[in-house]
């Protein structure tokens, strides 16, 4: 419109007042990010209206412009974003996971790994995660626009390894609802040897009872119901031969996914060796890495406190595994004293065992077995369904931000999808070898991926997008300028961290479940598997170049991160300083 009114000397810039609506959807009198400073006005189309210029010093012209997307869904309350992100970090990972790696790893001298990674490398990785996402506002593919578009391959990886990770995550969650609805009786199944699934060197031995002897060869009822009844492992001799899809677990795994399904549909208001072990653990419990963080915060208002975010979640997560092994390594010990045997032979099979076989077996030896029974495994549950929410929503929100024409009106339908490929995906864990299927995932296919998904966004983000120009993004938003521990851990401290142990070779190379050795082309296929996750990191880069016009000189400079890094190697200090050209 034009307006009258008398110009002063010079051209004016057009300013927004103290209501500017910014393209993330809040109202603020600070720009969004440094891209948008005083004397230009920008859409969030991408239009732009410059300084005006005086007609006859009389008139100004002044543009008011109306963004044309959509403005992105919020949080309906801090706290629910406070919960949803804790109830990410605090999983299943704390009960089950924590304790058999602490335990494999020499018990209390895992510790001082464990917590040096959590200092220097998972919580500022978490605190990373969460100012990238709520500065930027965008998942966990189209948030790489704003940084570095070279490294956009990192996005795609991580949703790759989080569909993996649900491939056999929830498959642990359909155990636990078959260990519920088999609570639901007077006599808990797994207290009795009288059982079908049962066998002749089956032992029963409770609190109550006396003269109970235990050979090597005797196994307790908690174990021949998880392993005979639940897994039915002993009709699968191996990797090689995985058999039949239980019909019960496909039901119970159906039923879980019918409630992820129904609860992130519409959206987030919906929701509620020793050393690569550490880091593996620090990363699967906290979650960087696993884009989720970016996705949960980019639904924050600008200027939500996200550091006190961070440190407040990390600590309730690792409190929570210290919590959990405490209570894991009482039972193991109470175990051992009944049976007359070292800890080592009660615990011959790490993994979910520890947490379906001793923490069966303990809550059988309560008063009212029954009633607690229902309560530990609807608390296992809950506790794995927060984590798949956040898992799948970190996929969704990272396709949603960066397909909105297609998917962003096809949101239940995009989700629908998604489940039924999870589950699908789902099915090999679901046989009798299942376990074993399980087990190669979790320890081979998604635990070095994630650790070098890991490193190369640390160092796409404090080498190439600039560890001070993130500062200024952090204090643009927060008010403050991080401090110089968090600085050195982005730049330094966590890529080294991350090196390490991704080099590590493991010294146990002989890896056992139950009955069955995995063979060697078994830790060459987790590997391929795990490989294929981040392999499109280096193909979209070899795209983007592809794809890029001009001379090769021309495409070095126009790849931002590629001329950048050429530069850097040579000057190391600039690496702090230069940012990535946009």
């Amino acid at each position: 419109m034009l307006a009258d009114g008398v110009a002063d000397r010079g051209p004016k810039s057009l300013t927004s007042g103290s209501g500017q609506q910014v393209s993330n959807g809040f109202t603020t009198s600070a720009p969004q990010s440094p891209r948008e400073g005083p004397g230009t006005a920008t859409s969030a189309a991408g239009t732009t209206s410059g300084p005006s210029v005086p007609l006859g010093g009389l008139r100004t012209l002044v543009v008011q412009q109306t963004s044309l997307e959509r403005p992105r869904e919020t949080w309906s309350k801090k706290m629910d974003f406070l919960l949803s992100v804790i109830g990410y970090a605090v999983d299943l990972g704390n009960v089950w996971r924590f304790p058999y790696i602490c335990y494999q790893n020499g018990g209390g001298a895992f510790l001082l790994p464990y917590l040096l990674m959590a200092v220097f490398g998972g919580v500022p990785l978490f605190y990373m995660e969460l100012a990238l996402g709520q500065f930027h506002r965008s998942g966990c593919i189209s948030i790489w626009k704003h940084i570095c578009p070279i490294f956009k391959g990192i996005g795609f990886a991580i949703c790759i390894i989080a569909l993996y990770i649900a491939f056999y995550y929830n498959t642990i969650m359909a155990w636990a609802l078959y260990y519920l609805l088999s609570s639901f009786q007077p006599t808990l199944p797994w207290t009795t040897c009288t059982n079908s699934w049962n066998t002749h060197n089956c032992n029963r031995y409770m609190s109550s009872d006396h003269n109970v002897s235990w050979s090597n060869s005797s196994t307790s009822p908690a174990e021949e119901f998880y392993t005979r009844h639940v897994l039915q492992v002993h009709r699968s001799p191996g990797l090689h031969q995985l058999g039949s899809v239980s019909w019960q677990l496909a039901l119970c795994l159906l039923f879980i996914f019918i409630i992820v399904y129904f609860s992130i549909w519409k959206g987030v208001k919906t929701s509620g060796k020793v050393w690569i072990d550490a880091a593996a653990q620090i990363f699967f419990s906290l979650g960087p890495g696993f884009g989720v963080l970016l996705a949960f915060a980019s639904y924050n208002p600008f200027h939500n406190n996200c550091y006190k975010d961070a440190l407040v979640t990390s600590s309730v997560n690792c409190l929570t595994s210290f919590l959990s092994g405490f209570v894991i390594f009482t039972v193991l010990g109470y175990m051992a004293e009944m049976r007359q045997q070292s800890v080592d032979a009660v615990a011959k099979d790490a993994g979910p065992s520890l947490l379906f076989i001793i923490y069966a077996e303990a809550i059988a030896n309560m008063p009212a077995a029954t009633f607690f029974a229902i309560i530990f495994f609807l608390m296992i549950i809950m506790l794995g369904l927060d984590s798949t929410f956040a898992g799948l929503e970190g996929v969704i929100t990272a396709m949603l931000d960066e397909f909105p024409h297609v998917l962003a009106k096809r949101r239940e339908w995009f989700v629908f999808g998604l489940v039924c490929v999870c589950y699908l995906g789902a099915l090999s864990t679901l046989t009798y070898g299942g376990a074993f299927v399980v087990k190669l995932f979790e320890e081979y296919a998604t635990g070095p991926a994630v650790i070098t998904v890991v490193l190369l966004e640390v160092i796409a983000v404090s080498w190439f997008y600039g560890t001070k120009r993130f500062c200024n993004d952090i204090q643009l938003m927060l008010g403050f300028y991080p401090g110089c521990f968090w600085r050195t851990c982005w730049v330094a401290i966590c890529p080294c961290f991350l090196l390490v142990s991704v080099h590590v070779i493991r010294s146990d190379t002989e890896v056992k479940l139950f009955h069955y050795k995995y063979p060697q082309w078994t830790t060459v296929l987790g590997y391929c598997i795990g490989v294929s996750s981040f392999i499109c990191v280096p193909a979209y880069m070899f795209y983007h170049l592809l794809n890029a016009k001009g001379t090769f000189k021309q495409v070095l400079e126009n790849s931002w991160c590629l001329s950048r890094f050429i530069s850097v190697i040579s000057v190391p200090k600039r690496m702090l300083i230069l940012p990535c050209r946009n």
